[in-house]
């Protein structure tokens, strides 16, 4: 089965993505009652990408991905994966999905869980005695494949998971909230999974809070709030904005602020430190003359990279009634 290989950076989309995309919702909405939990969602997940899905709690994420695996049936709209609809059972066998909360029969083993699950995907005996092994040395549980689930701890679980949506090679896995229950070594670990899945082309639909993994491993991503996309694309994209300085003073006073008025738009003030908003950093050098020349101390000026959080804040924050 052909694969689309991916070879961009984190934060950058491949040049030529494929004319089949990976994931494809158009006008997807879903209806609980009088409760809209989706509304007129459309998105695009090409081939080999990872892809992080964003929303604040009740944003309507994990009926979305629940959509995307046959669990949820959504009210209209529609939802394709490979090109096909979601409904379609052959297409089902190429994704791995790994649900935020799930639960095992705790009197399995850790091989035995996975022969279980290989066995309702369709592997044959000598592909799950192959497979097995393999993907409990990917998630770091080779030792203790033969312990029972009920002496898991937490991250263990989260790994054994993990290894369940590995377990039949998809060529597109689901992840809601991966990392949850890992401490930083597991985060770290998980991320590193990841990319590697990405380098052997598989796509990852990856849904978490922790932006800060998303800023690490995703190449797009769509914010979603109240069932809608507010806003999608490269991370490189949606974090440029116009430059900050962060200076650090002797004092702020008027006078100071309007001194720094002239040069951009003083965003910030805490304390003695003023970040300032520029047209481009070549303000910089000015900004610092002009500083001294008017009597002040400068201790510190630091550019300043806008985060995925402010860019998620302030678009979640523009939309409370």
């Amino acid at each position: 089965m052909s694969r689309v290989v991916s070879t961009s950076a984190p934060g950058v989309a491949a040049e030529a993505p494929a004319a089949t995309p990976a994931v494809e919702t158009i006008g997807l909405r879903k209806e609980y009652g009088r409760r809209v939990a989706v509304q007129s969602l459309s998105l695009t997940v090409w081939p080999g990408e990872v892809f992080g899905f964003l929303g604040p709690n009740g944003a309507g994420k994990s009926t979305t991905v629940k959509i995307l695996v046959g669990l949820v049936q959504p009210t209209a709209g529609q939802a394709r994966i490979f090109g096909q609809p979601v409904s379609d059972l052959r297409v089902r066998q190429r994704v791995g999905y790994l649900p935020e909360h799930f639960r095992f029969h705790d009197w399995l083993t850790g091989v035995g869980l996975l022969d279980f699950h290989g066995r309702l995907a369709g592997l044959s005996a000598a592909e799950r005695r192959r497979r097995i092994p393999e993907v409990l040395r990917r998630v770091g549980l080779a030792e203790w494949g033969q312990d029972r689930l009920r002496g898991y701890s937490k991250g263990m679980m989260q790994r054994i998971g993990l290894a369940q949506a590995l377990l039949p090679h998809p060529d597109l896995v689901l992840l809601d909230e991966p990392t949850s229950a890992l401490d930083p070594i597991g985060r770290r670990e998980v991320r590193d999974l990841i990319r590697s899945l990405r380098a052997d082309g598989v796509t990852v639909f990856l849904n978490s809070h922790l932006l800060s993994e998303i800023e690490l491993v995703c190449d797009r991503v769509a914010i979603v709030d109240r069932g809608q996309v507010v806003r999608s694309g490269r991370l490189a994209d949606l974090m440029a904005a116009a430059p900050e300085l962060r200076l650090t003073l002797d004092r702020v006073d008027s006078e100071l602020l309007a001194l720094l008025g002239r040069h951009g738009e003083v965003l910030a003030v805490e304390a003695t430190t003023v970040t300032l908003g520029v047209s481009d950093l070549e303000a910089a050098p000015r900004v610092a003359a002009a500083l001294v020349r008017g009597g002040y101390r400068l201790y510190g000026l630091v550019p300043a990279q806008r985060s995925l959080e402010d860019v998620f804040v302030s678009l979640v924050e523009s939309r409370e009634p």
